[in-house]
């Protein structure tokens, strides 16, 4: 790892109020999301973030991004202690803190074509010929100049993901957080985004935290591997070193559930089912 990695994450706490403990009158009472969590992000790696729902793993990404604030502790961006800026002061920073989201029917304006979606960030930081270069990154992501004028419903779950990314990448960024954004997607659209994100983020040394409960697609993507459980880190590192070696019982949980390429021989048992192949 570099010696100055592009985040330096310092004993981060992040709380939250409790909608389901709310009283009557008064504030929800807090609860506690991110316990203490200390790791770096090098610069030019695509680092995998897992763990079981309710890990923490997203609230983690949106406090990278600084959707959300953290309680206490440090993010250290480029050596900037970004944890408590206001809007007005990170603002010049969001440029270089992109997202992808998991839902790209939902992240994407039905109203506007995908020229404009990709578009409207580099009008609003002043680039020129926006629209121009709209066509320019979306060739960038595998889709052609024709695709321009569609909007999202006619697009197929793939391409309208790809759509998303184009749009993260519009802007040069030096961060980019992809939530889950494959979850959605058939194991052939799973793989062609996956291939894409590792081309550009060699190509454009991007950092990149890629959030996933699937520890069979962060093997195949990312370098290094942070195992959150219950807000607090469980294991990280290499991911080589941590799928052969896991040393927290939450990895050995997940690595076992990575399903088997093998067909299970028992599946042929019943005449039925081996009536119903043939």
């Amino acid at each position: 790892m570099p010696d100055k990695p592009l985040f330096r994450i310092a004993d981060l706490r992040l709380s939250l109020p409790d909608m389901t403990r709310k009283p009557l009158f008064g504030a929800a009472p807090r609860i506690d999301i991110l316990k203490g969590l200390s790791f770096d992000l090098p610069q030019g790696a695509i680092v995998g973030i897992v763990g079981e729902s309710g890990s923490g793993k997203t609230t983690l990404g949106r406090a990278l991004v600084r959707l959300l604030q953290p309680s206490s502790g440090q993010i250290l961006f480029r050596g900037q202690d970004i944890s408590r800026l206001g809007e007005a002061e990170i603002k010049p920073l969001r440029r270089d803190l992109q997202m992808i989201f998991q839902d790209p029917m939902s992240s994407l304006n039905p109203r506007h074509t995908v020229r404009r979606i990709i578009a409207t960030p580099m009008e609003r930081y002043g680039i020129a010929n926006a629209k121009n270069r709209a066509i320019e990154v979306l060739e960038r992501i595998g889709l052609s100049a024709r695709f321009t004028d569609r909007y999202p419903h006619e697009l197929s779950g793939g391409q309208r993901q790809r759509v998303g990314i184009a749009r993260a990448i519009a802007l040069d960024p030096a961060f980019i957080l992809a939530d889950e954004i494959v979850s959605g997607l058939d194991v052939s659209s799973q793989a062609q985004v996956l291939a894409l994100l590792k081309d550009l983020a060699a190509d454009m040394n991007l950092t990149m935290a890629f959030i996933s409960h699937d520890l069979s697609v962060i093997r195949s993507l990312c370098s290094h591997v942070i195992v959150l459980n219950y807000g607090v880190i469980a294991e990280a590192g290499p991911c080589e070193s941590v799928f052969n070696s896991p040393q927290s019982e939450i990895t050995r949980t997940l690595i076992d559930a990575i399903p088997l390429p093998e067909i299970d021989a028992g599946w042929f048992d019943t005449a039925e089912t081996a009536e119903a192949v043939a």
